[in-house]
C-alpha cells in the first residue's frame, strides 16, 4: 500500500509521517508535496524516502536535487499533474491550507482509494460541486478535521433522515467569558494562544472569533448533506465532546476523545482495523462533574456567527467571500494594520459587497477566488 501526503511539512502532514512511522510500516510513503519549506522537506526525503517529491515554490528545485538521495525524483507542477493522471494510490492526504489546494482535489479523488480530506477550504470553497460527483467519488472522502471526523463515524451506521439535528462544539478560544467589544486591544499573540489545541496562527485566530465554527457549519452542510437549519454550535471548553447528534427517535449520540489529531489520522490509516493504537485510552475515572460542560453561544462574545446565520449560504459565492475576508483580516491583524475586533468588521464589509459568479466548476473557484483578492487589495482604503 502506498500514501500521497499534500502538505507534509505543515502540522497535520508531520505528524502524519510520525504515525505512518510508528504504527504501520506496511503503508510506504510514495509523495510528498509542500509549499516553499525545503529544508523541512529535504530532511523528510532523508527520513521517510519517498519516491517523488513536489514542491510548490519550484525555485527551490536545484536545491532539492542537490541535497537528496538521487532515487528521489523532484516532479514540476506539469509532472505532478501527469503522474496522479496516470498513477493510483491507496491513501492520500490532502492538508495543504488556503484556496491553493484546489488545484490538488479531483486530481487527488482520480488518483487514491481512500482521501484524508483536512483543508477546510478545499470543502468550504468546492463543497456545493460535491452533488455532481459520482458517489464512488465522494465516498473516497473521509473527513480528518476533529468534529467532522466525529461526525462521520456516527453517521456511518445511520440513516440521515432519522436527524433532528447537529450540534458542533467550540472550545471558546483564549477569550471565552469577555465582551468581544473590550477585546480591542488584544494582541495578535493573545489571540493565536489557543487554550486546547497547538495550531498554527490562522486556526487559533479563527477559534477566537470563532469563524473556525462558521467553516464547520458549511463543511457539515457539504459533507453529510445536512441541512443548514439543523446545524447548531455550542461552546465546550474541555473539548473533550466533538460532536452531538439528535435522533427523531429521542436518542443522542456524543462522540468524545481526546483533543489529540492523532486519533482521526489513525483511524484514517486504519480502515481495515490492523493495527492497536498504542498510547492510553480515555480515562472516564479522570473525569469529575465539573469535566463537561456546554454554553450557548452568546451575541455579545462571538457577534460573527449570528451574521454568518443570516448569511445566504445557498449562494457559495457568498460564503466563498466569508472566508477569503476573513483570511485577508487575520492577515491584517497580523501585520498591526487592523485591531482584532476589526476582523468582524471586515468580514462584514467584504461579504456584503455585490460580487458573485457562477461557480460551475473548480478553476471558477479558483478565478473567483483570485479576483476578490485583487479587488480587495485595489480597494483596502474602503474596507479598513
Amino acid at each position: 500500500m502506498i500514501i500521497n501526503i499534500f502538505g507534509s511539512t505543515g502540522i497535520i502532514g508531520s505528524k502524519t509521517l510520525l504515525i505512518l512511522k510508528k504504527y504501520f510500516p506496511e503503508i510506504k510513503i510514495n509523495l510528498l508535496v509542500a509549499n516553499n519549506n525545503y529544508k523541512k522537506l529535504i530532511y523528510q526525503v532523508k527520513i521517510f524516502k519517498p519516491k517523488y517529491i513536489y514542491l510548490q515554490d519550484e525555485s527551490k528545485s536545484q536545491i532539492l536535487k542537490k541535497n537528496i538521495n538521487q532515487k528521489t525524483i523532484v516532479f514540476n507542477f506539469n509532472e505532478l499533474k501527469a503522474y496522479l493522471k496516470t498513477s493510483k494510490s491507496d491513501y492520500s492526504i490532502l492538508a495543504i491550507s488556503g484556496f491553493r489546494s484546489l488545484n490538488y482535489l479531483e486530481l487527488i479523488l482520480d488518483n487514491t482509494a481512500s482521501l484524508g480530506l483536512v483543508s477546510k477550504e478545499a470543502i468550504v470553497s468546492a463543497g456545493h460541486l460535491f452533488r455532481k460527483y459520482k458517489k464512488k467519488i465522494i465516498n473516497k472522502i473521509y473527513p480528518l478535521d476533529s468534529e467532522h471526523f466525529s461526525i462521520f463515524k456516527t453517521l456511518h451506521s445511520y440513516d440521515n433522515n432519522k436527524l433532528e439535528s447537529l450540534t458542533i462544539t467550540a472550545s471558546g478560544g483564549p477569550f471565552f467569558g469577555q465582551k468581544f467589544l473590550e477585546l480591542k486591544d488584544v494582541s495578535f499573540s493573545s489571540a493565536s494562544k489557543h487554550p486546547m489545541w497547538k495550531m498554527g496562527y490562522k486556526n487559533s485566530i479563527d477559534s477566537a472569533t470563532l469563524v473556525n465554527k462558521c467553516l464547520e457549519i458549511v463543511e457539515a452542510h457539504y459533507l453529510f448533506g445536512i441541512s443548514y437549519d439543523k446545524i447548531r454550535v455550542l461552546i465546550h471548553p474541555e473539548a473533550k465532546v466533538h460532536s452531538i447528534l439528535e435522533f427523531k427517535n429521542f436518542l443522542y449520540n456524543m462522540t468524545l476523545f481526546y483533543n489529540d489529531m492523532t486519533i482521526p489520522i489513525y483511524h484514517f490509516l486504519n480502515q481495515n482495523f490492523n493495527y492497536k493504537l498504542k498510547s492510553d485510552i480515555f480515562n472516564f475515572h479522570r473525569l469529575d462533574r465539573n469535566s463537561l460542560n456546554f454554553y450557548k453561544v452568546k451575541k455579545n462574545e462571538f457577534p460573527i456567527l449570528k451574521f454568518f446565520n443570516s448569511l445566504d449560504k445557498n449562494d457559495p459565492s457568498n460564503v466563498i467571500k466569508f472566508n477569503v475576508a476573513n483570511e485577508y483580516a487575520v492577515n491584517l491583524f497580523k501585520k498591526n494594520q487592523i485591531k482584532y475586533t476589526e476582523i468582524f468588521n471586515f468580514i462584514k464589509k467584504i461579504t456584503s459587497l455585490n460580487w458573485n459568479s457562477n461557480l460551475k466548476n473548480i478553476n471558477d473557484i479558483i478565478y473567483f477566488h483570485e479576483q476578490l483578492e485583487q479587488q480587495i487589495t485595489c480597494k483596502i482604503k474602503n474596507f479598513v
